[in-house]
C-alpha cells in the first residue's frame, strides 16, 4: 500500500477571544447553517449576525479560558492515533480538517495533495451521523473533489459514523464508571446523557438518522457498562424558535430535581472533546439548573478526549476502512428522504431536504426580522431567539 493518510474531521473553534467573531461569520456564512433565497444576502447577514453574538460568545469563551481547546484537544488524538497506528503495524500520516476555523478543511486537503496521498480514509470526529456535523464536512469536500482535479487519483474512503466501535463504548463506559465511584453509592447515581440538539424537522422530514443513532449509542454504551443505574437520555444547546428534539436538558434536569434525584453524572454523548459545549454549557449553565433544582451531587463525565481506548478504537476504524471496500463522499452524504423546496430558491430549484426547507424559514425570518430591526431598532432578532 502507497501514501496512507487520514482526515480527521471536525466543528472547530475560535483560539482566542479575537477569533470569535470571525468565527461565527464563517459559521452563518455557511448556507448549510443559514439557508437564504439570494446569495448576495448571505454574508451580509452573516456579519450582522456575527456582530451581534460576539460579545455574547466572548463573554462564554471568557468562562473556559480565553478560546476553544478543540484544535489543541483534536491534534493531539490525531498525534495519538498516528502513534497507535504505528504499533498496530499501520503507518499513516494524520490531517486534521476543521469546517469553520483553522485549520480549514481546505488547508488540509491542499496539504493531503501536496504529500502526494494515494489512500486516504476520512474519519469524522463525529460519532453519530448528522446532516449539520458530518453532513456538511462530507459536501464541502465532495465539492472539492470535484473541482479539483488533483484530488482525482486519491483512492478515498469515507467512515460516516462509528457509534457502534466496540472500543468507543468500551472508553465511554470506563469514563462513566470512573465518575460512579466518586459518589458514596454509585449504583443509585443517575446517569444522564446529553446530546447536541439538531432540529426536529432534521429527522422527521429530511431522514437524518442522529437521533436514532444517538438513542442507540445510549442503549449500547448502558449494556457495555452493565450496571443497575437509571438513565436519561436529553438534547442540549437549542436555539431559534422553532422545535428541536426534546426533552430538552435544562427540562429535563428540572424535572428529575423535582423527582427528588440527588446524585447526578452528566455524559456529553456526542463529543468527543472538550469544548465550549462540555466546559461552559453543562459545567457552568447546566450545573447550575441542576444545583437550582435540588441536584448538589452534580459529575460530568469527561469527553474521550485521548483516552488510551478511545484512540485504540480510532485506529481499528482506520485499519478496518483500509481492509474494507470504499465508501464515497456521495454515498456518505445521500439522505434518505427528499422533499419539496420551500420557499423556492431561484439558485437551487427542486428538490430537497427538509433541513435546507428548515434553514429557508429561519433565514428568511432572520432577514425580516433584520429589516424590521433596522428600521424600528427594536431588538427583534432577540425576541425571536436568533440571537441568543
Amino acid at each position: 500500500m502507497g501514501r496512507v493518510g487520514v482526515l480527521l474531521l471536525n466543528l472547530g473553534g475560535p483560539d482566542k477571544l479575537e477569533d470569535v467573531g470571525p468565527f461565527l461569520y464563517n459559521l452563518f456564512s455557511d448556507p448549510e447553517i443559514i439557508r437564504l433565497p439570494f446569495r448576495w444576502l448571505q454574508k451580509p447577514l452573516a456579519w450582522f449576525i456575527a456582530t451581534r453574538r460576539t460579545r455574547t460568545s466572548q463573554e462564554n469563551y471568557k468562562q473556559i479560558g480565553g478560546g476553544s481547546p478543540l484544535r489543541r484537544i483534536t491534534e493531539a488524538q490525531g498525534e495519538a492515533l498516528k502513534e497507535q497506528l504505528g504499533y498496530l503495524g499501520q503507518e499513516a500520516k494524520i490531517y486534521v480538517g476543521m469546517r469553520y476555523w483553522h485549520p480549514y478543511t481546505e488547508e488540509a486537503i491542499a496539504q493531503i495533495t501536496q504529500d502526494n496521498v494515494e489512500h486516504l480514509v476520512i474519519l469524522p470526529l463525529y460519532p453519530q451521523f448528522s446532516i449539520s456535523t458530518s453532513g456538511s464536512s462530507f459536501r464541502l469536500l465532495e465539492k472539492l473533489w470535484q473541482e479539483d482535479p488533483k484530488l482525482q487519483p486519491i483512492d478515498y474512503t469515507v467512515i460516516p459514523s462509528w457509534y457502534k466501535q466496540p472500543g468507543y463504548l468500551q472508553a465511554m463506559a470506563q469514563l462513566i464508571a470512573q465518575e460512579l465511584e466518586q459518589f458514596p453509592n454509585p449504583d443509585e447515581v443517575h446517569i444522564f446523557f446529553s446530546a447536541h440538539g439538531v432540529p426536529k424537522s432534521y429527522v422527521e422530514e429530511a431522514g437524518d438518522p442522529y437521533q436514532q443513532e444517538i438513542e442507540e449509542c445510549t442503549a449500547l454504551i448502558m449494556q457495555t457498562l452493565n450496571r443497575p443505574n437509571v438513565h436519561t437520555l436529553a438534547y442540549q444547546s437549542r436555539v431559534g424558535p422553532v422545535e428541536w428534539l426534546q426533552p430538552y436538558t435544562e427540562d429535563a434536569l428540572k424535572e428529575l430535581g423535582a423527582q427528588g434525584v440527588k446524585d447526578l453524572v452528566v455524559v456529553p454523548i456526542s463529543f468527543v472533546s472538550e469544548h465550549i459545549e462540555t466546559l461552559q454549557e453543562i459545567d457552568i449553565e447546566y450545573r447550575e439548573v441542576a444545583e437550582e433544582s435540588g441536584i448538589h451531587n452534580f459529575r460530568r463525565v469527561p469527553a474521550p478526549n485521548t483516552h488510551p481506548v478511545f484512540i485504540n478504537a480510532l485506529a481499528q476504524l482506520v485499519i478496518d476502512a483500509l481492509k474494507n471496500p470504499s465508501f464515497k463522499l456521495s454515498q456518505a452524504a445521500q439522505m434518505k428522504k427528499m422533499v419539496k423546496m420551500y420557499p423556492q430558491e431561484r439558485w437551487e430549484w427542486g428538490l430537497t431536504t427538509s433541513a435546507e426547507v428548515w434553514n429557508g424559514r429561519i433565514a428568511m425570518l432572520g432577514f425580516i426580522a433584520l429589516i424590521i430591526e433596522l428600521i424600528t431598532g427594536h431588538g427583534f432578532l432577540h425576541m425571536i431567539g436568533i440571537l441568543q
